[in-house]
């Protein structure tokens, strides 16, 4: 086995970790591949003979590379494209931390797009992958004690988060809503049922506002007249089945009875995660 080959065997060792943290970090399967091939770039090209914790230092690099791609994408004006209380760890196992952050729901995602990129940054690793605040100040270039106030700020504003809704009758009817008018391209009749600020996402990218969402919806009708409304790990969402088979999963969260996010999956890995039920 060649040096490159061993780097290469310990590195898949750590992408779960690694692909966890970059999609709670930036909430796009896609943008969180991307990250997790440039940390592969980075190893590659640095001398870690000295390096004691990998996991640790990989963690680290792509702390770094999301918080580019986030500044990076705020500058361009773009939008992003998945109640705990995690044990923290100076060293994360890589399994546990991936099950960790696969627990963590759509409600949770669309606060983390609120935050900006430092204070994300921060409770993301500290909160969810318990990495010491002197290793995320040394990534935002900031001293440890402003890395822990970002990230207690940003705990504040989790914590604000309202309890997912727990009137499944009621929510019931909103996504029957959305989907009755997705079916007949009642552009009119999905903008009633969606949050001005609503976000889609998928593996293939995002789109904000009702216009723009209730526009995409209405261009899947073919879709959406054989999805069935199903429970999605205890919240109303959408089904799509090929075959007899798990084709699609629509998970909504909601805003005063409106829709404010729908996250749509596709992958295959991610679906086989998921509770879905008859509801």
């Amino acid at each position: 086995m060649t040096d490159n080959d061993f780097l290469a065997e310990r590195f898949e060792a750590y992408r779960g970790h690694l692909r966890a943290v970059a999609y709670r970090m930036l909430g796009s399967a896609a943008e969180a591949e991307d990250a997790v091939q440039e940390a592969w770039f980075r190893l590659s090209r640095s001398d870690t003979r000295e390096v004691e914790n990998l996991g640790g230092w990989l963690t680290t690099v792509v702390g770094r590379v999301c918080l580019d791609m986030l500044r990076s994408r705020r500058s361009r004006g773009e939008q992003p494209l998945d109640t705990w209380n995690p044990a923290p760890s100076a060293d994360p196992d890589p399994a546990h931390s991936a099950l960790l952050a696969d627990s963590v729901g759509l409600a949770l995602l669309v606060v983390l797009d609120t935050l900006s990129p430092a204070e994300r940054l921060a409770f993301v690793l500290h909160d969810l992958f318990g990495v010491p605040f002197e290793e995320i100040g040394g990534i935002l270039g900031r001293t440890p004690a402003s890395a822990r106030q970002l990230a207690s700020r940003a705990r504040r504003r989790v914590r604000g988060l309202e309890a997912p809704e727990a009137d499944l009758t009621r929510q019931r009817e909103v996504v029957d809503a959305f989907l009755a008018a997705a079916r007949d391209g009642d552009f009119e009749g999905l903008l009633a049922v969606l949050d001005p600020d609503v976000v889609a996402r998928s593996e293939a990218g995002s789109t904000s506002g009702a216009t723009r969402v209730a526009a995409g919806a209405t261009s899947f009708a073919q879709l959406a007249r054989i999805a069935t409304p199903v429970l999605v790990d205890g919240a109303t969402g959408l089904a799509v089945y090929v075959d007899g088979r798990l084709e699609r999963v629509l998970s909504f969260a909601f805003v005063a009875e409106r829709i404010s996010a729908v996250d749509v999956v596709t992958d295959p890995a991610r679906l086989a995660g998921m509770t879905v039920e008859s509801a």
